[in-house]
């Protein structure tokens, strides 16, 4: 490539840059104090638009830069690894974002080896310490359980009445050497925290270039929205945000400059039971 065709390569990613920020900033504006912004790109520039999304939204307020894989492994003859993933940055305004845990199911192979204990009746188990890191000077999670203090350095993770109570209910499992630690049953759980690197693929035949996993916008939206809540997706595409929005019962604004785009959101909306 020639020095001319550099620098208009290098002039465009700049524009690409200065229209992405430009609208950055007014979302930031319209974003509610409880609200999150989800920002999908490739990995490519992904991590350019972090330091600007930094920039504007703080970097405390990153609350992850999350790892999608789009499809399945690629065989391309070209030197490097394949590539199968792309980002999503996800920034909030405050730390006063909504936040609905999500959860994914254990699956068996999580039932035996995480919950490896059983009760005399099979009930599957695990145990967990009853203190954290940091001391306290005053209070009841400072005070001795059954004669025992706190480890040096930390305080018991709940009040000594709470302990009791627990200990009552046959709760705390005692060690050979006299340690309390709490028992966590597995058929009490919801499921096990969703980590940063998500499994979501693409569309094997979208009905638009860029159509995004349906179960992808269904965790985003039920996760950082209440009900009633407003959802904003600025580049709609195919309109699968506002389709889970719609059946989420979240109200919605879809922006896009695109007849096609403005079509296929149309006709996916008209029918629901489509992907």
């Amino acid at each position: 490539m020639n020095r001319t065709c550099k620098n208009v390569a290098y002039t465009d990613i700049l524009k690409i840059f200065e229209f992405l920020r430009e609208r950055l900033v007014l979302l930031k504006m319209l974003l509610s104090d409880k609200g999150s912004i989800y920002l999908h790109i490739d990995y490519k520039i992904g991590h350019y638009v972090k330091v600007i999304m930094d920039e504007i939204f703080g970097i405390e307020n990153l609350r992850n830069d999350i790892a999608r894989i789009k499809c399945n492994p690629k065989n391309f003859a070209r030197k490097g690894y394949g590539n199968v993933k792309d980002l999503v940055l996800f920034y909030s305004k405050s730390d006063n974002l909504i936040w609905n845990e999500p959860k994914t199911p254990y699956t068996e192979e999580d039932r035996l080896k995480l919950f490896a204990k059983t009760e005399k009746d099979g009930r599957r188990y695990t145990t967990i310490p009853l203190h954290a890191p940091g001391e306290t000077q005053h209070g009841s999670t400072s005070k001795a359980f059954k004669g025992i203090l706190p480890p040096l350095g930390r305080h018991w993770r709940s009040s000594v009445e709470v302990l009791e109570q627990w200990d009552n209910e046959g709760l705390v499992e005692w060690s050979e050497k006299g340690n309390p630690r709490k028992k966590i049953y597995f058929d009490e759980q919801k499921g096990k925290r969703m980590q940063d690197i998500w499994e979501f693929k693409d569309p094997q035949y979208p009905v638009y270039p860029t159509e995004k996993n349906a179960d992808l916008l269904d965790t985003i939206i039920k996760t950082s929205s209440n009900e009633n809540s407003i959802v904003l997706d600025c580049f709609a595409g195919s309109g699968t945000t506002l389709k889970s929005a719609q059946l989420n019962h979240r109200k919605w604004i879809g922006i896009d400059q695109s007849e096609e785009a403005i079509k296929t959101i149309i006709q996916k909306l008209a029918n629901r039971q489509s992907v």
